[in-house]
């Protein structure tokens, strides 16, 4: 009797011990779209993501982020959780995304940049891939008006890019060293150049580019922003919550104190008025060390957030910082390649 009595207890005290030594992987998406270019790889194709949930709700233990969020403030963790997340807002989480949630009941949360909403206009970087990425005849020389000063930049024979290149280069990526053309070196060059910039500097930039290339200014449909409607609609089941990623996507650590404050209060009450309850979640834009500060991390927690997530690559343990939380954003691979990458972060 005392024998079978210690043996229940050991098994006990090893299923506490191993709930409390929990890990949690925190997975980045953006979109879930086919898409033709994809220079920082932000899509995952529909097909993957479900094989991505599929192999999830088999081997993992699925929860919300408020809830891992509760789980932290408690200091308890359940092993092999996973949330998943998507930042920005494009319109496919809705459209593309949310079915395949609801058909494999996997809750999720999307940070939306709230001055997106209701406009017409892509992300400045997807504009940048219109631009540049896309086949098409460009003027041979570029020139701009950047902070104060006129800056040129030579196309060569880069000014021409037919569908032959454009489909050689497609698996292009902005991370890697080589540029196969001069479009390719311009458009590494412009993005480290509009990354730091305040949304007004890049608006700036980008009509002056729009109106060198001739293009047209409103968004294409493959890669709009949810609109108002559509982000009450993506909740209306409350399989799916929405957190804050500012309002215009700025680098934070770039601005000074009074407009990070302007950004993240503002996006929490904006996206507080369409949704009708509180936002409890943050996602720093860009989201690596350098694109926010302890004073950002200070000014979330004082708006009233409850957790604010990073883009640094990492898993959740109960000893982690809920204004720091690591995350791993999730490449376009199929099912069996995912499986073994989240083996890897969660053994």
């Amino acid at each position: 009797m005392i024998v079978r009595v210690l043996e229940k207890l050991k098994s006990g005290m090893e299923r506490t011990r191993k709930y409390l030594s929990g890990r949690a992987l925190i997975l980045l998406y953006h979109r879930v779209a086919d898409v033709a270019s994809d220079p920082w790889q932000l899509a995952v194709s529909p097909q993957h993501f479900e094989e991505h949930l599929e192999f999830l709700k088999r081997r993992c233990r699925l929860v919300s982020l408020r809830d891992l969020s509760a789980a932290l403030e408690e200091g308890r963790l359940p092993r092999r959780s996973v949330v998943v997340t998507f930042d920005d807002g494009y319109a496919d989480n809705l459209l593309n995304a949310k079915p395949l949630l609801e058909k494999h009941d996997v809750p999720a949360t999307v940070f939306i940049t709230t001055g997106y909403t209701g406009e017409d206009r892509e992300f400045w970087w997807d504009e940048l891939d219109r631009l540049f990425m896309e086949p098409g005849v460009l003027p041979g020389t570029l020139s701009l008006q950047v902070n104060g000063n006129r800056q040129y930049w030579q196309l060569g024979d880069g000014a021409y890019y037919d569908e032959a290149a454009h489909q050689r280069d497609q698996h292009w990526r902005a991370s890697q060293p080589d540029e196969p053309t001069t479009r390719h070196s311009l458009y590494r060059a412009l993005w480290q150049l509009m990354h730091p910039m305040t949304d007004s500097e890049r608006r700036l930039v980008r009509n002056e580019l729009i109106e060198w290339a001739g293009a047209a200014g409103s968004a294409r449909e493959t890669h709009r922003v949810l609109a108002r409607e559509e982000i009450i609609e993506l909740t209306r089941s409350g399989l799916i919550d929405v957190g804050c990623h500012t309002v215009t996507h700025p680098k934070l650590s770039a601005l000074s104190r009074e407009s990070q404050t302007d950004e993240i209060r503002e996006s929490k009450h904006t996206l507080e008025e369409i949704v009708d309850h509180p936002v409890t979640g943050f996602a720093y834009p860009y989201g690596l060390e350098s694109d926010y500060t302890n004073e950002t991390v200070s000014l979330v927690r004082e708006a009233g957030f409850a957790y604010g997530c990073t883009a640094a690559a990492g898993v959740v343990s109960r000893h982690s910082d809920r204004y720091r939380l690591p995350r791993v954003q999730a490449q376009d691979l199929d099912g069996e390649s995912f499986a073994r990458v989240i083996e890897e972060w969660l053994p």
